[in-house]
């Protein structure tokens, strides 16, 4: 079920950096120092959504990655979203 818009003022509290977008998503974006690092990224994001079930829209252009992230399903924003991004930012800080 997609979460109300006070539900997703709250969540995005908990993930710093992520931003709200008019299509109904959360995005954030990565820099790293070279192509390499940010690929490492890429494939350590991948093997969260792929035990979380939930796929992020992924972009990489060099060394900066952006994420977005949404349940297409639910039409908006829901708590898999949040957690996920929770997820990521753990990795993220490695």
């Amino acid at each position: 079920m997609a979460l109300s818009q006070t539900e997703i003022q709250g969540k995005l509290r908990s993930v710093p950096g992520w931003e709200l977008t008019k299509s109904k998503a959360i995005q954030k974006k990565f820099t790293f120092p070279d192509f390499k690092e940010a690929l490492v990224f890429v494939n350590q994001v991948g093997e969260l959504a792929e035990k979380s079930d939930h796929h992020p829209d992924i972009t990489v252009n060099y060394n900066k990655v952006t994420l977005t992230l949404s349940t297409h399903s639910a039409g908006g924003l829901t708590s898999k979203d949040f957690d996920l991004a929770g997820h990521i930012e753990k990795i993220g800080k490695e």
